[in-house]
Order: structure tokens, then sequence, then C-alpha cells
């Protein structure tokens, strides 16, 4: 299995001034190898520059300016230009598709925050003793860096990257060949519907409430947004009261982050522990939050009608906070680890249907809460019905499968 583990950077002052440099740095290659295509395809008969053309020239870039880009590795700056690379070729990718293309950005130094090591041992040299103290990451140009290694790296290390979160400094562990711990089978299957008033609901009928991150530090966060926008234009990122402004919504943001991946990894942990089959809807979170589109006024010309467009950022707001991607992909990769079986499956109509005669009406669903079968007459909670009928689909997948 193919596994990242992320440990926290504990560097000296001099340490992170100098991984502040190397982010810097990268930010201004890469932008530079943006500029050149950009330049090629303007005023050299649209002429398209490729990463070779461009990883080609490194060693000169690197000999013309060895203070800034001669210190650093030089796989971890063909990383880089092979980051921008992909950039282009999704870019590509979309505009054959008909997509809204996305032209490829420059990075100012506040969103470039990933430098990548492509090989262990290469600009990079990962000391892999477990659980002790001295553990400490080499990185050219920046020396030996204290790291804090909560738990044993398993498997062989392929990539290292050493990112920034606000103030914090991280380092990722790209392993492969990482061995399977399984959890020894209970024999229970269960189904899970997920909700914005409750977080989940299981088809044994319990219910994890939803924590509501953001909603909890709606007041801070807004008064640390305000703050922030009362710097007029003219002196934001010049005045170290804007950047300290600044930081202190970063770092509530950061802190909501943790806080709801947290929640994600306990939460699925627990499932996994007591199930061997998870059975979930198959969501598709980026066209649910996807903003209504405008709808034009015949009548009155360059003006629009009602769309509804308040209430569904409430509701796309509620569902980004509770995290349900996330989630999911945490139960994958936990459920793969442990030996578990996750089943996605059809979200038609789940809350909809009644598992006891499965008959489908709208009609059924008479409150958010409550659930009553205008066939039969069963009468449950809407969200439990939802959990139930995902695990009754999910038995006919894997019968199917069979």
């Amino acid at each position: 299995m193919i596994r990242a583990y992320k440990f926290l950077l504990r560097p000296t002052v001099r340490q992170r001034a100098a991984l502040g440099e190397m982010l810097r740095d990268h930010c201004s290659l890469y932008n530079g190898a943006l500029q050149e295509r950009r330049d090629a395809y303007r005023h050299v008969s649209r002429t398209s520059i490729k990463y070779g053309q461009q990883s080609a020239q490194l060693k000169e870039i690197r000999s013309f300016d060895p203070e800034r880009q001669g210190r650093w590795s030089f796989s971890s700056q063909q990383a880089t230009l092979r980051r921008l690379d992909k950039a282009f070729q999704a870019f590509f990718r979309r505009v054959k598709a008909g997509q809204t293309p996305g032209y490829p950005r420059f990075k100012s130094i506040g969103h470039f925050d990933t430098v990548v090591f492509v090989k262990d041992g290469d600009g990079c040299r990962w000391d892999s003793t477990p659980h002790d103290p001295q553990t400490r990451v080499r990185l050219q140009g920046v020396g030996h860096v204290r790291v804090h290694q909560h738990r044993p790296v398993q498997g062989h290390v392929k990539t290292i990257s050493v990112k920034r979160e606000g103030n914090r400094w991280y380092i990722v562990l790209a392993c492969d060949e990482v061995p399977a711990e399984p959890l020894p089978p209970t024999g229970a299957v269960v189904g899970i519907d997920m909700g914005v008033a409750r977080f989940l609901t299981t088809s044994d009928g319990e219910h994890v409430a939803n924590p509501r991150f953001v909603q909890a530090m709606a007041d801070e966060l807004a008064e640390a947004q305000q703050h922030l926008a009362t710097f007029p234009k003219r002196t934001r990122q010049r005045t170290k009261r804007h950047r300290a402004a600044a930081r202190k919504v970063a770092q509530l943001h950061g802190k909501i982050r943790r806080q709801r991946a947290d929640f994600h990894h306990k939460t699925a942990r627990t499932l996994i522990a007591a199930h061997d089959v998870i059975a979930h809807e198959r969501l598709k979170t980026a066209a649910m939050t996807k903003a209504p589109a405008p709808k034009p006024d015949p009548e009155r010309p360059g003006c629009f009608l009602p769309n509804g467009a308040a209430a569904k950022a409430g509701l796309n707001r509620s569902i980004l906070d509770a995290g349900w991607a996330q989630f999911l992909g945490i139960l994958a990769n936990k459920a793969e680890s442990a030996g578990r079986l996750v089943v996605p499956v059809d979200a038609r109509n789940t809350s909809r249907s009644c598992p006891a005669c499965g008959h489908a009406a709208k009609e059924n669903r008479l409150t958010q809460t409550r659930f009553q079968c205008t066939a039969c007459g069963f009468v449950a909670n809407a969200d439990h019905v939802g959990a139930m009928n995902v695990r009754n689909r999910a038995g006919l997948v894997l019968c199917a499968a069979a």
C-alpha cells in the first residue's frame, strides 16, 4: 500500500529563515518559468515550451544565480518545474473538454507553500529511527532539522515534501510497500447516511452529531476578518499590523481545519473497528456545492430573477463545513489498511424510498427528520431510512459482484 506520514518540524530560528528562503526561491523559479511560457506563446509564433526544455536550462540558471538558485537541490527544482507542467497539462485538458480553462497563475509567496524532493537521499535525507526524540531530516541548504515523529514510519520512503501551514512547518513522507494491519473480523455490515443536521446516521439507528466547527468559531473569525478588512488596499502587505491581522485569520482557519480532520479520523476509526463492510452514498460534493446559475429577467434586460442563491450559499457552507469528501477519503484509506470493505452506492432516492415495501415518492419525506411511507405507512427517522437503504443497496452490489 501507499501511505503518507505527516510530521511537525521544529526548526531553529536560522533554519526557519532558510526554509522561508527556500520557498521564496522555488516560487521565483515557478513564476519565471511561467513567464517564459507566456512570452514564448505570445511573441514567438505561438511556440509552446515543454518541461524538458525548461529543465535543461536549470544548470545555466544555477550557475548564473548561485546565491538564490544554486544552493538548493537540483531535483527539487525539477519537481517545481514539473508542477508547472502539470498545471499546463490540466489547462489544455480542460480546454479540449469545453470546461472553464483556468490558465495557470503566478504564485505569490503566500500561496506557494510546498517544496518536493523526489527521492530520499537526493537533496533530502530522512532519519528513520522510530520514536527517537533526536529524529532529524537533512535538507540541502537548510541543515539537519528536528522532527516531532509521533509514530513510526513503515514501508519505503519515496518522496519527501516540506510544507508550510501558517507559521508551522511540516514534512510529508510518501511511502510505498506499507504493510496492512488487518483488524479481526466482526461480521457486521453498516450503511451510513451523511447529512447536515447530523454528520451521519448509521443503519443501526446511531446518530453522530455535526460539530459545525466553522459555526462554533464564527464570531471570532468574523471579528478577525473585519479587522483585516479595515486596512486600505494601498497599505496591504506593507505594514507589520496588516501581516499580523492576516496571520490571525490564517491561524483560525488552520485550527478549524485541524479540528475537522481530527474529528473525521476518530469517527472513521470507530466505524472501521466495529464493522467489516461500510456502505455510503456516492456523493459528488463539487456539484452539490455549485452556485445556482443566474436567471435573466426576460421583461427587464440586464436584470435577473431570484434564483435562491442566498439560501443555497448557506447550504453550501454547511456541506463544506462538514467535509464529507475528506471524511469519505479518510474512511477509504483506513479501511484499506485495516482489511475492511467500503462500498459506495447510488445516492438517488435513498431518503425517499421505503425500506419495508420499496415504494419511492417525494411525499414519503414529510419533514427533514420524519419519514412516512404513503403506501404501507412505515414511519421512521428520515436519516435512519436513508442509512438502511444504503445498506440494502450495498448488499445488492456485493451479491452482483459475487
